[in-house]
C-alpha cells in the first residue's frame, strides 16, 4: 500500500497538491461555522437520575432555575447613618426606615425589572423577591435581592438566549439598582466566552514559537514550513468535521481547544518525521524519487501505525455518555486521521515538487550536510544506559513514582464557577449567594415525583427531608418545611411546584456546593423513602456531580481495557513481539501516573495556585480522563517513532543492543524536537483563565516531555537491555500470524544508511 502511495505521489504530485488546496479551502469555509454549532456544558450522563429529574422539570414545571439575577440597591438607597455593608445586624434593613432593596426607589425599580423580565419570552418560572417578599430571596443585610428564572431552549438556543439576556439586563438599572448574572446559564456563557479568548491567546503564543523551533530543528525555511502546513490542514479539516457533527449531535465548544493543540502538534510531529527521513535519504545520495519511495515505505508506515495507536486511545472517550468527553473523541480522532492522511499524500507530493530545494532558505547557523534525524547525543545516552541499565533506570523510576504519590489523595469534581477567574461576574454572584443569603437556592437539590401524590404523604416526606443535617428548608406545593415547622405555600408556589400528575420539591441547604458534605446530602436525600408507591428522582448541581462520577467510574474500566487491548494488538502487528507491547504499556502507565500526580499536587492541593492564578479544587473528573487518553495516545506516538527504527535495524541483522543504540541515535533528535513542538502547543494553554484548561494544557505538555526524555531516553533502552533477546519474543502461532498480517519497515536503506557503526556505539554491548 505504501509503495503505491509513493508511486502515486511521484506520478501525480501536482494533481494531488491542487486537490489538497481545493479541499483545504472548502474545509476552511465549512469549518468557519463550527463555532456556531458547538455547545457549553455536557458534563452529565443523559441516563442518570439527575438528568431524568431535570427532564421532568423541563417538561412539566418550566425548567430548573439556571439564571440568578443578583440585584443590588444603589448606595443612595440606604438612609443616612446606616452602617456600611456587612456591618449591619441581620434584619436591620427591614426595621425602622425602609432601606436597601426595600427602599421606595428600589421597590419601584425592582417591580419594573420583574415586569420587563416577565415579558421576555426567553424566560419562564420567574421568581423574585419583589413578587414574593420572601426573606430567603433577600440578603441578610438587605442590600441585595434575587430574581430566579429558567432560560428556555435546547442546549444551542439556551446558550445564545442566556448570553443575550445577560447583555440586556446586567449593569445599572434605572439608577436605583445594579444587576449581575449568576447561575448555571451565566457560568456556561462566561466559560464559552473565556474559552474563545484563551484559544486566541494560546494560538498567538504557540504558532510563532512552533515556527521558531522548526527553524532551529531544520535550519531551513522551506523545510520548516512544511510541517506547519500539515498542522494547519489538520486543524482546518477537523473544524469542518466538528461543524458537520455539531449539526447532527451535541458537541462541546471545548473540542476546539483540543483541535488546535493536537492538530498543530500532531500534524507537525508526523510531517517532522517525514521531512527528516526525506532529507536523510537525499543526504545519503538517493535520487528524489527513490528518497520519496523510501520515506513513504518507512516513515510513512510509522506515521500510519502511530496515528492508529493515538486514534485507538482517543476512541476510548466514545464509551462515555457525557458529550463533553465524546466531543474530544470526535475531535481527536478526526485530527489524527486528517493529519496522517495529509502527511501520507500531501507531504510526498511536496517532496517531489520541491526535490532538493527542500533545503532552500538555509539559515546562517545551519551546517551544510547535516541531517535532521541523526545525533550522537542520544546514541551515547542509550549506550550509557545499556551498559548500566539498573543504575541509570532505578533513580528515574524512583522520581516518577514519587511524582505519582499525590494520586493517593486524589478527589474528583465537575466544573463550576470556580474554574473562572475571580473577577468573573457569575463567580462573584455565587460567592455572594453563599455568604449573604440564607441557603443557596441556585445549588438546591430538586426532587421530582412524576406521578400524582396526595397531600398527607407529600407533607410527611417533605418534613422528613427538612430534618436532614444542613437542610435549611424544603419547598413544596403544600408549604415550606424547616426543622419541623411549616408555612403554607403561596399561590405561586402551588403553580410552580405542584401539578395533578407530578410534584417538585426543592431542598435548600447551607452546605458548600460540590463539597463532600453536599455529595453526602445527595445520598441522604436519595436514601429517604418517598411517598408510598412513588419513585422520587433527585437532581441539582450536586446530584449531577455524584451521577457523573458514578457514570465515568463505571465506564472507566471499559475505556482502559479498550486502550490496552487495541494498543497491544497494534504494537504486536508492528513489532511481531508480545513483549514489546507489554513493555510499552507498563512504561506508559508509570509516566502517566507521574503526570497525574504532579497535576493533583498543583491543581487539587493548591501548590503554584498564586503563580498560575487558579482556585484549588478537586480534580475535574472529565478533564482527568481526557488527559489520560491524550497523554497515553501521544506516548504511544513516540513509542512507535522509536520502536520503528529499532525494529528496522534489528530486522537488518543488528543485535538487540546495537539496534537500540543506533535506533535512538537516529530518532532521538526527531523525538526530542517533536516533543518540544507538541508540548509548546499544549503548554500555551497554561496561559488560560479557565483552570481546567490550564490543567489540560500543562498536564498534557508535561506528559509529553516526561515520556520523550525519561521514558524514551532512559527507561526504554534500560528495559531493552534487561530483556535482551526476549524483547522480540512471540509464540509460534503468533509469529505466523504476524508473518501474514503484520506490517513493519523492511528492506535495506538507500545508501546503506546505518551500515556504518557510529563511534559512540562500539562498546554498547559491554555489560
Amino acid at each position: 500500500m505504501f509503495e503505491r502511495i509513493a508511486e502515486l505521489a511521484i506520478r501525480r504530485s501536482r494533481l494531488i497538491l491542487i486537490v489538497a488546496a481545493v479541499a483545504v479551502a472548502l474545509m476552511g469555509v465549512l469549518g468557519a461555522g463550527a463555532f456556531g454549532k458547538l455547545l457549553g456544558g455536557g458534563y452529565d450522563d443523559p441516563a442518570s437520575q439527575s438528568t431524568r429529574a431535570g427532564n421532568v422539570i423541563d417538561e412539566k414545571f418550566g425548567g430548573e432555575t439556571n439564571l440568578v439575577l443578583l440585584v443590588r440597591a444603589s448606595e443612595g438607597q440606604a438612609p443616612e447613618g446606616q452602617a456600611p455593608e456587612g456591618q449591619a445586624p441581620e434584619g436591620q434593613a427591614s426595621e425602622g426606615h425602609a432601606s436597601g432593596v426595600d427602599a421606595p426607589a428600589a421597590q419601584r425599580s425592582g417591580h419594573a425589572l420583574v415586569a420587563d423580565l416577565k415579558k421576555d419570552r426567553r424566560l419562564e418560572n420567574l421568581i423574585s423577591y419583589w413578587d414574593t417578599a420572601s426573606p430567603d430571596l433577600r440578603s441578610k443585610d438587605g442590600r441585595e435581592a434575587m430574581v430566579l428564572a429558567h432560560v428556555k431552549g435546547d442546549d444551542t438556543d439556551r446558550d445564545k438566549n442566556a448570553e443575550s439576556i445577560i447583555d440586556a439586563y446586567t449593569g445599572p438599572y434605572e439608577g436605583a439598582l445594579t444587576i449581575k448574572a449568576g447561575g448555571g446559564a451565566a457560568v456556561t456563557s462566561e466559560m464559552g466566552t473565556q474559552s474563545g479568548e484563551d484559544l486566541l491567546l494560546a494560538e498567538g503564543i504557540a504558532v510563532p514559537l512552533t515556527l521558531l523551533l522548526l527553524l532551529l530543528v531544520f535550519g531551513s525555511l522551506v523545510a520548516a514550513l512544511l510541517p506547519l502546513a500539515i498542522g494547519l490542514i489538520a486543524i482546518a479539516g477537523t473544524f469542518a468535521e466538528l461543524y458537520v457533527l455539531g449539526s447532527v449531535t451535541d458537541v462541546s465548544v471545548f473540542a476546539i481547544n483540543l483541535t488546535t493543540a493536537l492538530g498543530l502538534g500532531l500534524g507537525i510531529d508526523y510531517a517532522l518525521l517525514m521531512v527528516s527521513r526525506f532529507r536523510e535519504q537525499l543526504a545519503a545520495g538517493a535520487s528524489v524519487d527513490d528518497a520519496v519511495r523510501r520515506t513513504v515505505s518507512t516513515a510513512g508506515r510509522t506515521v500510519a501505525f502511530s496515528a492508529a495507536t493515538v486514534a485507538a486511545a482517543l476512541a476510548a472517550l466514545l464509551v462515555f455518555p457525557q458529550y463533553f468527553l465524546r466531543s474530544f473523541g470526535y475531535a481527536g480522532i478526526g485530527v489524527v486521521v486528517i493529519a496522517a492522511v495529509s502527511t501520507l499524500f500531501v507531504m510526498p507530493a511536496l517532496f517531489v515538487v520541491l526535490g532538493t530545494r527542500i533545503n532552500s532558505g538555509r539559515l546562517p547557523w545551519a551546517k551544510r550536510g547535516r541531517t535532521a534525524s541523526r545525533t550522537p547525543l542520544w546514541g551515547r545516552l542509550a549506550a550509557t544506559v545499556m551498559r548500566r541499565p539498573a543504575l541509570t533506570a532505578l533513580p528515574v523510576l524512583a522520581i516518577l513514582l514519587l511524582a505519582a504519590s499525590p494520586l493517593l489523595g486524589i478527589t474528583f469534581g465537575t466544573p463550576d464557577e470556580r474554574v473562572l477567574p475571580e473577577d468573573a461576574k457569575s463567580r462573584q454572584v455565587s460567592s455572594v449567594l453563599r455568604e449573604k443569603f440564607n441557603g443557596n437556592d441556585d445549588a438546591a437539590l430538586h426532587v421530582v415525583i412524576d406521578e400524582a401524590i396526595s397531600k398527607a404523604p407529600l407533607k410527611s416526606y417533605a418534613d422528613e427531608l427538612s430534618g436532614l443535617k444542613g437542610v435549611v428548608r424544603v419547598e413544596t406545593s403544600e408549604g415550606t418545611y424547616a426543622q419541623g415547622r411549616s408555612t403554607p405555600a403561596d399561590p405561586g408556589d402551588k403553580k410552580t411546584l405542584g401539578r395533578p400528575d407530578a410534584q417538585r420539591i426543592n431542598v435548600v441547604s447551607t452546605v458548600t456546593p460540590k463539597s463532600d458534605e453536599a455529595q453526602s446530602l445527595v445520598e441522604e436525600v436519595r436514601a429517604v423513602a418517598g411517598p408510598p408507591g412513588s419513585n422520587p428522582l433527585v437532581g441539582g448541581v450536586d446530584a449531577v456531580l455524584v451521577d457523573s462520577k458514578d457514570s465515568i467510574g463505571d465506564r472507566l474500566p471499559i475505556a482502559v481495557a479498550l486502550v490496552a487491548v487495541t494498543t497491544f494488538i497494534l504494537l504486536f502487528l508492528f513489532t511481531g513481539s508480545v513483549v514489546q507491547p507489554l513493555r510499552a504499556l507498563i512504561l506508559n502507565m508509570i509516566s502517566l501516573g507521574a503526570t497525574l500526580g504532579v497535576m493533583t499536587w498543583i491543581f487539587q492541593d493548591g501548590n503554584l495556585s498564586s503563580l498560575l492564578g487558579f482556585t484549588a479544587q478537586p480534580m475535574e473528573v472529565s478533564m482527568t480522563v481526557l488527559m489520560f487518553c491524550i497523554a497515553f495516545g501521544l506516548s504511544m506516538d513516540y513509542e512507535v517513532f522509536v520502536t520503528s527504527r529499532i525494529k528496522e535495524l534489528h530486522d537488518q541483522g543488528e543485535d538487540n543492543e546495537s539496534a537500540v543504540t543506533h535506533g535512538l541515535g537516529h530518532t532521538g533528535r526527531i523525538v526530542t524536537a517533536a516533543a518540544c513542538l507538541l508540548a509548546v502547543s499544549f503548554f500555551a494553554f497554561g496561559t488560560a483563565q479557565l483552570s481546567f484548561m490550564q490543567l489540560f494544557g500543562l498536564g498534557s505538555g508535561l506528559a509529553i516531555l516526561i515520556d520523550a526524555v525519561a521514558v524514551r531516553g532512559i527507561l526504554v533502552p534500560a528495559a531493552m537491555r534487561l530483556l535482551g533477546r526476549s524483547a522480540w519474543y512471540a509464540p509460534g502461532p503468533l509469529r505466523k500470524l504476524h508473518g501474514r498480517f503484520g506490517l513493519s519497515e523492511g528492506g535495506p536503506a538507500a545508501g546503506q544508511e546505518g551500515a556504518t557503526e557510529p563511534p559512540y556505539a562500539r562498546d554498547s554491548t559491554r555489560v
